[in-house]
């Protein structure tokens, strides 16, 4: 099944969730990759993560560099979801420093177009169920004036790189998730989600950027449920980004819940959890108690009506 089918919004799309889940996904949960490191042989973070629980993979290696998965790093990576019993979710494609699909300067645009595209063949490639979540530009609440014609600028070179992407979109029916920024506005996000259909664009909810700053996150999410795609779940206190397991924070995790039962979203809670800002030193007990504590979410998503 492909990814496409998994990004349909409304009420076919829930009636098809919902068949799914009725198969015994419910309790399935997917974690990131880079829970401890985000570069480097990921080996050793797959086993721990299957040993934990954690069925799926949000694959978030190589999320901010301008790394190119070749076919004989790909192999390896499919070799080892097998290895472990894992299933590929969700790969967070890169804005890297030097390939940037929003970026102003042409040929730095060009070259962040074949970055996205290498995830989007990347995904297909590994059987991914999920789609590809990306940063986009952001007007935030904290927005200089002076920068918004930047940004608005960015948008449009974002708005370029989209169209010359779609076609490879619908070919490997993975989507684009467009993931929020701390105290985003989801103007940036709203204006590509008018001007796509939701099998090329959907958005990527990331509860730790809502929760931040203004902390008005969730009332974004509650106005743009209908285009939830993927999820990038985490707590905080709201003063940073500190990518703790659920319940570890302050997130208002029942309202939460609640949106998500009336969203398009309908494939496996995913978290994107760190051990930096947590009391765990090694690998094997953080994962432990945050799979206990991502399995509660999943419950109370569960009671919320989430299917």
């Amino acid at each position: 099944m492909g990814a496409g089918l998994n990004g349909m919004t409304g009420g076919l799309g829930r009636m098809w969730c919902f068949t799914i889940r009725k198969g015994g996904m419910t309790m399935k949960l997917a974690v990131n990759t880079d829970y401890q490191k985000g570069t480097g042989c990921p080996e050793e973070y797959l086993r721990a993560a299957a040993a934990a629980g954690f069925t799926h993979l949000h694959w978030c290696h190589q999320w901010n560099t301008d790394f190119i998965y070749g076919e004989a790093e790909q192999e390896q990576i499919k070799a080892w979801l097998r290895e472990f019993g894992l299933t590929l979710l969700d790969i967070h494609g890169s804005v890297g420093p030097e390939k940037n699909w929003f970026s102003l300067l042409e040929y730095e645009r060009r070259a962040g177009v074949e970055l996205v595209a290498n995830r989007l063949e990347m995904h297909a490639a590994l059987g991914g169920t999920g789609v590809v979540m990306m940063h986009a530009p952001a007007i935030t609440a904290r927005t200089p004036p002076g920068d918004v014609d930047v940004i608005r600028a960015q948008t449009a070179a974002l708005r370029k790189s989209l169209h010359e992407l779609s076609p490879l979109i619908r070919q490997t029916r993975v989507p684009i998730a467009l993931e929020n920024t701390p105290n985003d506005r989801f103007e940036v996000i709203a204006e590509m989600f008018d001007a796509f259909p939701p099998e090329i664009v959907g958005l990527c909810y990331d509860s730790g950027h809502g929760h931040m700053g203004e902390d008005r996150g969730l009332d974004f999410l509650e106005a743009h449920a209908d285009r939830l795609l993927a999820l990038h779940l985490h707590d905080n206190d709201g003063s940073n980004d500190q990518h703790q397991p659920p319940y570890m924070g302050t997130l208002d995790w029942a309202r939460l819940a609640s949106i998500l039962a009336g969203s398009a979203y309908c494939r496996e809670l995913s978290f994107e959890i760190a051990m930096r800002c947590t009391p765990f030193t090694e690998a094997a007990p953080f994962l432990e108690d945050a799979f206990a504590r991502c399995r509660q979410f999943a419950g109370q998503a569960k009671a919320a009506g989430f299917v």
